[in-house]
């Protein structure tokens, strides 16, 4: 019955634009490469040219066909790497796109973003249901894309009193840059959408992680969408190299995944009392953060500069801890930090800053947690949501909002209506997978992130940047300054973008140029750091 449900609204449309010519074939050729002593096998001569007598053609099959099943059985799966697709994406969720296809590390994606793209009514995923429950849920997402279009407007006038206060020249020009100003209120207006918003992105993944992705089709949260997205990019794959039926395994059983037979090992009328003192203890130990460090190597300064000095073959005697530390981080030495293209994880000496590491333990709204979840060599143990789930509105308010007291109120109201149109749906035995659906993008979501040194710093100076996502921001200026204080030698180069161009002589020294944020940021002192747009 499950595999027999559908979505009220329009069905996801998934299509593959790039792809290798010969995915599969590929995939035995770089394997038989390895043990080739006359030079690289082709795709040819795995499976053929078009002159070869089809017997024979047929017995390369077989043999090509043998071979992939021994690769893919013994987990040799890097010759399953090669072969990218390129598909396209249309009315996917953005709670599917959090909850799955941006979970993991071995992706693309570009989504259209609801920072800078204005969202249109009734462009959202609506669960199969009936009744009274699909009339709560119905008008429950009108309401919010109603808050939605109302923020838009009367969130105008706050941004517009922070924005000509920082560029005063353009308040003379306020018909050339309105724009702007209705961009950054639409910005913050978002956070009154339902995660079931939708979402069309380009995604890009190689083969072994699609195989990945329909194997685990039915994980929690969001199975039902996902089990139709991934059985048409598995059709797409299909139809581009139909071979991959070969090594296509079946997704799990819902029931069998580790997550749901977690999740069911306690009785069900607990979740919401459980769920609450979590969410206590949790908020609890953040201690007014919303990003707390909770863990790091006593030793990872001189972790750090210990490497430095055997990339370089160099004893104490010859360079110090604070040497070695300046040496890599410093970016009037280390002139690669300057770059745009980010050359850290190619050069022999930047990539001593692995060693060092760092674990936070953090609350995100859903809309920023998307964002922030894309920087993917910072990897975190995101929650199944709906264990989350308390019944008591548990959400994030921008700053912009909290500026007016009309307009706060309104939000909170917003929220209030959400969560007790949630409590509706699963009273009227709506399962949390549909329920989680009207979730807004504030809803908070708590989980744990740790990095090292090398990506963690490049985090930071993309999301120290004043025109990156408030939230992010706020995050990313908290642990730097907790990482000051325990490693204040590391902690000191954890900067914003424009500093250390700055330092390093770099010009412009804002790398944003029409997008420059309009401080002079890299001349502040780090704890004097303060934005709300």
């Amino acid at each position: 019955m499950r595999k027999a449900e559908r979505f009220l609204s329009p069905e996801p449309e998934v299509s593959i634009t790039q792809a290798f010519q010969r995915p599969f074939d590929n995939l035995v050729a770089t394997a038989r490469t390895c043990y080739s002593s006359s030079g690289i096998i082709t795709e040819d001569d795995v499976a053929g040219g078009e002159n070869l007598p089809a017997e024979k053609k047929e017995k390369k099959r077989t043999s090509r066909d043998n071979l992939a099943r021994d690769l893919y059985q013994a987990g040799h799966h890097t010759t399953l790497q090669h072969a990218h697709f390129q598909f396209t994406l249309l009315n996917v969720s953005r709670q599917l796109i959090w909850s799955f296809l941006h979970s993991h590390p071995f992706y693309n994606s570009e989504q259209v973003s609801q920072r800078y793209v204005e969202v249109r009514p009734g462009s959202i995923a609506i669960p199969p249901l009936t009744g009274e429950s699909l009339d709560v849920f119905n008008a429950t997402a009108s309401r919010q894309m109603e808050a939605y279009r109302e923020l838009c407007e009367t969130l105008v006038p706050v941004v517009e009193a922070e924005y000509y206060e920082r560029f005063p020249a353009r308040g003379k020009r306020r018909e050339i840059y309105g724009k702007e100003t209705r961009k950054k209120a639409q910005e913050v207006a978002r956070y009154v959408l339902p995660v079931a918003t939708f979402a069309y992105l380009y995604h890009t993944i190689s083969g072994l992680t699609l195989l990945r992705y329909y194997r685990m089709a039915e994980q929690e949260d969001a199975p039902l969408e996902q089990r139709l997205v991934l059985e048409k990019m598995v059709e797409e794959l299909l139809r581009v190299e139909p071979d991959y039926r070969v090594i296509l395994e079946e997704p799990i059983p819902s029931e069998e995944t580790l997550e749901y037979r977690a999740v069911n090992c306690n009785a069900r009328e607990t979740d919401s009392t459980r769920a609450s003192r979590f969410v206590k203890e949790f908020d609890a130990d953040l201690g007014g953060r919303i990003s707390r460090l909770v863990d790091c190597p006593a030793g990872n300064e001189s972790l750090l500069a210990q490497a430095v000095r055997e990339v370089l073959g160099m004893p104490r005697s010859d360079m110090g801890d604070d040497e070695a530390i300046t040496l890599v981080l410093d970016p009037v030495q280390n002139r690669y930090l300057g770059e745009s293209l980010n050359l850290d994880t190619l050069s022999k000496l930047s990539r001593a800053m692995y060693h060092a590491r760092y674990t936070f333990r953090k609350r995100l709204s859903h809309t920023a947690d998307s964002q922030n979840q894309r920087h993917r060599l910072t990897p975190a143990s995101r929650p199944l949501l709906a264990s989350h789930l308390t019944g008591d509105p548990d959400f994030a308010t921008p700053e912009l909002i909290r500026r007016d007291p009309a307009i706060q109120e309104r939000y909170g109201k917003v929220m209030e209506m959400t969560w007790e149109a949630i409590r509706r749906l699963r009273a009227l035995g709506v399962v949390d997978e549909f329920a989680l659906y009207l979730l807004p993008n504030a809803a908070n979501v708590r989980f744990t992130e740790s990095a090292d040194l090398l990506n963690l710093r490049h985090k930071h100076a993309m999301r120290l940047c004043y025109n990156a996502q408030e939230e992010i921001w706020q995050a990313s200026w908290e642990e730097a300054l907790q990482i000051r204080e325990v490693n204040p030698r590391i902690g000191s180069y954890l900067l914003p973008p424009c500093t250390p161009r700055f330092q390093s002589g770099v010009t412009p020294y804002c790398p944003e140029g029409k997008r420059y944020c309009g401080e002079p940021v890299w001349r502040l002192p780090f704890e004097q750091y303060r934005r709300a747009i």
